[in-house]
């Protein structure tokens, strides 16, 4: 199984320099291309301090110019918020300006938040069944003189330019979480990413058995694999790794309230959560992340890694957007590297 890394620009408080914070993603991005990692994964989002990424190819292109040997990846394009000739394009080119290193991930979208904005109207399943007329077209269109009539996007015959450098194409990821869209994927020759978020190992485990039974339903041409993004910290003793589950409590209280986009938001950050509201919400739990994170000892965390393995998932991403201060990033991924990398090597 390979190991990577998944990361965005996160700002908790305005009084954040924003100058800083880009440094400090450049920076673990460097030290995770240094250490051997194999790729690193960052997304798009929009309007959301919690997350800045408003175009995940900028992104990767300056990683590339930093970096010599991961792979980089979108995790993901918001399929509904790109129209398909301008993703391949953008794809071609973040690829030819790589030197071939792209890997595409696609999604649906999470965030109503989002879609209130840039689409209004737009539901989950409108934004699922762009993805899905998507993914096709954009494949498509590397092939070139292609034209599209869908029930989304209409265009006369077309040619991406310019051409990716990995050929036929960059690979495609699919974020999946329910049957259909791993049949989707497998029959679209796509690999997988998966987010169980702070769920346990039952919902790990019915993840890759839904990618398992597609492929084996769809046997697609050539052999597709499956990527786990999950949370996780390199703790030096167990009081530390007490205090990341803490932490990524506090960090999984404020994405739930992203996600339901019922509390007011001011310059991009959301209306601060109180301890008392912290702890009332018993959906998440400093004991739930601890338990069901890979957060813990460098044993502790290749002993769960190995299940992961075991179970039958490709890759590893390690999910390192917390709000934790950069120093505690830097030394968990620094832990992660050097103690729990050679143990799947």
């Amino acid at each position: 199984m390979k190991l990577s890394l998944f990361i965005h620009m996160e700002r908790i408080s305005a009084d954040e320099p924003q100058e800083q914070l880009y440094q400090e993603m450049m920076s673990l991005c460097e030290i995770a291309d240094q250490g051997g990692l194999h790729a690193i994964w960052t997304g798009e989002h929009h309007g959301m301090n919690f997350t800045m990424a408003p175009n995940p190819f900028i992104n990767l292109v300056d990683i590339a110019h930093r970096t010599k040997n991961v792979r980089l990846g979108t995790g993901t394009v918001i399929a509904p918020f790109s129209h398909p000739i301008k993703l391949a394009g953008e794809a071609a080119m973040t690829d030819l300006v790589t030197g071939g290193r792209l890997e595409l991930g696609i999604a649906r979208g999470a965030y109503s938040y989002e879609y209130e904005r840039l689409m209004p109207g737009l539901t989950a399943w409108e934004a699922g069944q762009r993805m899905r007329e998507l993914v096709p077209a954009v494949k498509a269109l590397w092939q070139g003189d292609y034209a599209h009539q869908g029930e989304f996007w209409q265009f006369p015959a077309t040619t991406c330019t310019p051409q990716p450098k990995q050929q036929p194409h960059p690979p495609i990821w699919v974020a999946a979480r329910d049957p259909n869209s791993h049949e989707f994927a497998v029959k679209n020759g796509c690999n997988v990413q998966v987010t169980p978020l702070h769920q346990g190992e039952e919902e790990i485990e019915r993840l890759v058995t839904c990618f398992k039974q597609a492929c084996h339903e769809y046997k697609p041409e050539q052999p597709l694999k499956i990527m786990l993004l999950q949370h996780g910290y390199v703790a030096e003793d167990d009081a530390d790794a007490d205090r990341a589950a803490v932490e990524l409590n506090r960090f999984y209280n404020y994405f739930g309230a992203w996600f339901k986009n019922e509390r007011p938001v001011s310059q991009g950050l959301i209306a601060p959560l109180s301890e008392e509201e912290i702890a009332a919400n018993t959906y998440y739990s400093a004991e739930i992340m601890r338990r069901n994170l890979a957060i813990g000892s460098a044993e502790e965390v290749i002993s769960r890694l190995k299940r992961y393995e075991a179970l039958g998932y490709d890759e590893f991403s390690l999910w390192i957007d917390s709000g934790m201060s950069f120093a505690r990033k830097k030394a968990s991924l620094q832990r992660f590297i050097e103690r729990v990398l050679p143990a799947f090597q």
